[in-house]
Order: structure tokens, then sequence, then C-alpha cells
């Protein structure tokens, strides 16, 4: 296998689910998200940038949503009946708990949350023989990927709680967008320079409060001053007046001193502007429209009404999150003969709880065109069966010509 490249080995590695054991393994430098200047002069970090009410507003959106849709494992029968996988010791890892420590909501809201910040997400392969029992979450910062003389992927932890190399079959990765490589891209460290002049934006809306809202000036004498005056001037004339708390007095000039306003209004540098634009900005990044973190601005963009703008938000900001995650669950933790027979999907249908109206609507077309029994309605809705509603049922109006009943 000296002459197959690194690629088709790996490929043949997933089809048949043998890994290669690590050995002459040459690590390659990581590029992290962290401690990297912007034109703004702003040093753009995981920490900073959470700071900044977008871009924790955008994350928790996304990974809360998405850790509250259900995970479920369905399996197909060998006659095409989909069910779900009730006996499965995977499907109350993915649905209820991966884990002695997380829930379900808890473990995959932290991989969405690492997919958004480091385009990564990694848990720990907890094995009893050859049962996968749980996954321990690991911290994306601390984790570098990189490929053995073989072309088996190889995973260096320097976390302390689980600090090692671990081969490809023992850890569960989740990449985000990066065009399949080994790893995915960071959202943040690509977005460094507009969360960097948001920061700076920020900073400048602190630094007018903090001097009371006021803009800053040049004091002008008429005279040369003393260093003892000067001195004077900035204790009992300059301080008295910094400081939000300060604002609101009477500044007492003499000795034909004259202040002179040397900064621009907000409204002169289109402060407020760039605040709301660096909104949409962020936005932009994150792929969420701007209405659902409280920016109204352009709200109708994306339809007028909830179901309208769920549906929208599904389709392009969580389904690929969603399919990411579905397919990763398929790849590392379903062995490959029973690929095709098990498959891990969320049930979407969890976006409609809030709305009754769209729930219900939902419900009769999928009840009148016989997709869903009335027991699998009341089931979705906590409802105790009923008697005859295991049958699926019609509309008989529309029937074809010629089979019309006779008056």
């Amino acid at each position: 296998m000296a002459n197959i490249p690194q690629r088709l080995r790996a490929a043949a590695r997933l089809i048949t689910g043998k890994v290669d054991p690590v050995r002459h393994v040459k690590m390659d430098p990581v590029v992290r998200p962290t401690g990297t200047s912007t034109v703004a002069r702003k040093t753009v970090t995981v920490d900073s940038a959470m700071q900044l009410s977008t871009v924790w507003a955008c994350i928790r959106l996304i990974s809360e949503t998405v850790a509250t849709l259900p995970l479920v494992l369905y399996e197909t029968s060998d006659d095409g009946q989909r069910m779900v996988a009730m006996n499965d010791p995977l499907h109350p890892l993915l649905l209820r708990a991966p884990n002695a420590d997380n829930t379900a909501v808890e473990f995959w809201e932290g991989v969405t949350i690492s997919l958004c910040l480091f385009g990564n997400a990694y848990a720990r392969k907890e094995m009893m023989g050859a049962r996968l029992i749980a996954l321990t979450p690991l911290a994306a910062d601390k984790m570098a990927v990189s490929r053995n003389t073989q072309g088996a992927l190889v995973y260096r932890y320097t976390g302390k709680e689980a600090k090692g190399e671990y081969r490809e079959d023992q850890i569960f990765h989740v990449r985000g967008f990066g065009g399949a490589g080994d790893t995915g891209l960071s959202p943040i460290a690509f977005a460094r320079q507009t969360i960097g002049t948001a920061i700076a934006t920020e900073e400048l809306a602190g630094s007018i409060f903090a001097n009371g809202a006021r803009p800053s000036g040049i004091l002008t004498s008429e005279q040369l001053l003393k260093p003892d005056q000067r001195q004077q001037l900035r204790e009992n004339i300059v301080e008295p007046f910094i400081g939000s708390e300060k604002a609101g007095g009477i500044m007492v000039l003499e000795a034909g001193l004259k202040f002179q306003t040397v900064t621009m209004t907000p409204e002169d540098s289109q402060f407020l502007q760039t605040r709301a634009f660096q909104v949409e900005e962020i936005c932009r990044w994150f792929r969420v429209p701007p209405f659902m973190v409280g920016h109204t601005e352009k709200s109708t963009s994306w339809g007028s009404g909830l179901e309208q703008q769920l549906i929208a938000f599904l389709t392009f900001a969580l389904g690929p999150y969603l399919r990411r995650i579905e397919q990763a669950v398929q790849r590392s933790l379903i062995a490959p003969e029973a690929r095709a027979r098990l498959k891990p999907e969320f049930k979407v249908e969890g976006l409609l709880r809030t709305d009754s109206a769209a729930r219900a609507g939902f419900y009769t077309v999928m009840v009148q065109n016989g997709i869903m029994t009335r027991n699998e309605v009341r089931r979705l809705e906590n409802l105790p069966p009923m008697d005859g509603g295991d049958t699926l049922t019609v509309q008989s109006q529309n029937v074809p010509l010629g089979k019309q009943p006779q008056e």
C-alpha cells in the first residue's frame, strides 16, 4: 500500500472500519482563533468576541435551537418499514444523555457552540468492549489534528482531563465549513476584522459615556502656565468633570481660559449607523436574520409570517449544522455494516411546537393525505392513543371520473 495515496487509504478505512495504529506522527502547527490582531488594533479572541451582544445572540440562537431538536436514531427493516431504533444502545445516547454529566440538550448545545466558534467539535468515545457507552466532550481549542505516515488521522489533545494522542476511531469529530479538509474553518478567526471593528465601536461607546456623553476638548490660555498651575487646572477644572457620574455640572473658567470642542458628535461620525451596520455584518457571518437577535430594521425581508421565517431560518441557518451532525454520527458512531440500516435524524417538527396554528395545519395535511395516523399525531402531542386511530385515512372528495356515486 506504499504507493496508494493517503486520501484513498483513508477512504478504504472508512468503508472497512479499520484504523491504522498511531506511529511516526509529525504534528503540524494548529492555527487557533485567539490573539489575532486586526486593522482596528483590537486583539480578537473567543472570549472577547463572545462579549459582543450580537455574537453571543447568534451563537446562542443557533446552538439552543439545534440542541432542543430531538436527535432520533431510525432503523429501516428488510421490508422497507422505518421505525425508531428503540433497542439500539446508541439511541438513548443521542436522544437522552451522551454521558453521565450531560443531558442531550447540553451536549449538542456544546457541539454546536464549538462549531460556531472553532469550526470543529470533538468528543472522546468511551467504550465497553465493542459497545459505545458514552461521549465525553473535548475542548476544540486544545485539539490538534494531523495524519500519520499511513494517512490515518491522529488527534493530539493537550487538555488536562484527557491529555494524549488518539486514533480516529477513538474520537467523535464534527467538522464545520471547510471544504472537506481534515478540520473545519473557524468563523471567529475569519471574521476577526468585522469583530475587531465591532469591539472598537463598543469601546468608543463606552468611552463616550464614561465622559458623561460629552465631547472632549482643549482648554486654551492667553498666557504661559507654570507646571504647578497646570497641575491645579487638572485637579480643579478637568478631573471634576470627567465621568458619567459627574455630568451636568457647571465649569467656571478664569484668567482668560477658553474651552474648545475638538471631537465629532456621534451623528457627525455616523456612530449610530456604524453600530447598526456591525450587527448586520456579524449576523451575515453566522447566517442569522438580524431580526432574530433583536435588530428590528428590515425585519420583513424573510417573510411576514412566523412559519415562513422559521422555514427560512431552518433551511439556510440551521440546516447545514443539522446535516453535519447527522452525518458525523452516522460516519463515526455507527458500524459500517449498519449504516444502510440505521440513520440519525433531527426532528425539525419541534420548531412548530410553539405555533399552534402551524402545528395544527401540518397535522391536518399529514392525516388527510394518509401520511400519518391519528395515533401518531396524538403521540406527538403527548395524548393517549384512541381505538381505531392506527388506520391511515384519506379524503374521498376527489375520485376518478366514472367512479362517482350514482344518485
